[in-house]
């Protein structure tokens, strides 16, 4: 990709600005704007704290460093996304407000720049609708922090043009990133995926099975998963978690398998949103003491199996509805969330017989459509195969 080449990024949170960092790291001239004054110094204040840090470590030389921090442009101008190869959008997950930025979008840039939103749930074709040239509208959406996490899905909607689609991939590589291909449905690949980590951890919880500290254990001790369900919420944020979660099941028309949990929704009604407000499934203030968990392995590891195999019935249905290719699920679960293996090769090494049996079982023991197997998984097992 060419160092001449211009991106413009809207909106300059935690997202916006890491992804005009990710640009500029890669030889790109970025312009990054946001509404408020606010926003940008914030934002000008922080890359010097990183590069400042990463000048300290070793990671760049003082001149480099300066280097990419002159190729950084904050502004509250729109009009100065004129001349970008492309703008990735970055704001609130609000339909109405993307729509009108992009149908504002279309009316300062060039014919052959390209539009990308970095939503994590919201439809690419609703946000292209807003557009007179939904072509060249894509969904291109990085994980925070955007400039140390390597995944990028990158999601065409039906009107995206696949030269789009081939460009946008190839840039990505450039940037450094490891881009995966998504099809435009509720989630994409990595918040579909994974929806049960945190679903059926909730729902372990909700029925008194084990309490937070002991799922977490289990899921991290057991399962070798870098942090627990109700870290992990805590961490991101219980607004935002439930927020992804209530989108994707009211966008999947309420299928109960990703139905959310009155206890995340009552936290986040209080205010208990984890470590950004210092209380949440654990309390963060001084002094405070994280609750002992129950380390009996038995027990364990039948909270560790039932989170895994509704992890793994719903990977392989990903498969069977074709929300993407078996590599791109098992690199976007790796590389964007960490998982210690990839799901499908995971529930090869389970058995899939087995899961099958276990994810019948849940079934019989709840009748509720949450715990159907995926037709896929079923198909497999009684031809035999044990992988996709």
């Amino acid at each position: 990709m060419s160092e001449t080449l211009k991106i413009s990024v809207i909106g300059a949170g935690s997202m916006g600005s890491g992804i005009a960092q990710v640009a500029a790291q890669a030889g790109l001239e970025v312009c990054l704007i946001d509404t408020t004054d606010e926003a940008l110094e914030y934002a000008g204040k922080s890359y010097v704290k990183i590069f400042d840090r990463l000048v300290e470590k070793g990671k760049l030389s003082r001149e480099e460093a300066d280097k990419v921090l002159g190729r950084i442009d904050l502004t509250t101008d729109m009009s100065l996304v004129d001349g970008s190869s492309m703008v990735v959008e970055a704001i609130v997950e609000r339909l109405d407000v993307k729509q009108k930025v992009f149908a504002q979008l279309e009316s300062l840039v060039d014919e052959d720049c390209y539009l990308a939103s970095n939503t994590s749930s919201l439809s690419i074709a609703s946000i292209a609708a807003a557009c007179k040239h939904p072509e060249r509208v894509i969904g291109l959406h990085f994980f925070n922090p955007a400039p140390l996490m390597p995944l990028v899905e990158i999601v065409p909607s039906v009107s995206t043009d696949e030269n789009v689609t081939e460009t946008i991939k190839s840039w990505m590589l450039a940037w450094g990133k490891i881009p995966v291909i998504a099809k435009d449905t509720p989630g994409f690949i990595v918040n579909r995926v994974a929806r049960p980590y945190y679903g059926e951890a909730l729902r372990i919880y909700d029925e008194g099975i084990a309490d937070f500290a002991t799922i977490d254990w289990a899921m991290k001790e057991l399962g070798g998963f870098r942090m627990g369900p109700f870290e992990l919420m805590d961490y991101i944020g219980n607004d935002v978690n439930y927020a992804v979660t209530e989108s994707v099941f009211q966008s999947f028309y309420n299928d109960p398998r990703y139905k959310p949990s009155f206890t995340q929704k009552r936290l986040s009604e209080i205010g208990w949103l984890g470590r950004k407000s210092g209380k949440g499934y654990y309390d963060y203030s001084e002094g405070s003491q994280d609750p002992k968990p129950n380390t009996d392995s038995v027990h364990g590891t039948a909270i560790l199996n039932r989170v895994l195999v509704m992890l793994f019935n719903e990977a392989i249905d990903a498969v069977f509805w074709q929300v993407a290719s078996a590599e791109d699920i098992e690199l976007a679960m790796t590389k964007g969330v960490n998982y210690p293996k990839g799901l499908l090769a995971w529930a090869s090494e389970y058995g899939l017989s087995q899961v099958l049996t276990d994810m019948d079982a849940l079934y019989d023991e709840y009748r509720e459509d949450r715990y159907r197997a995926s037709a896929l998984l079923r198909r497999m097992v009684s031809e035999g195969r044990n992988s996709i």
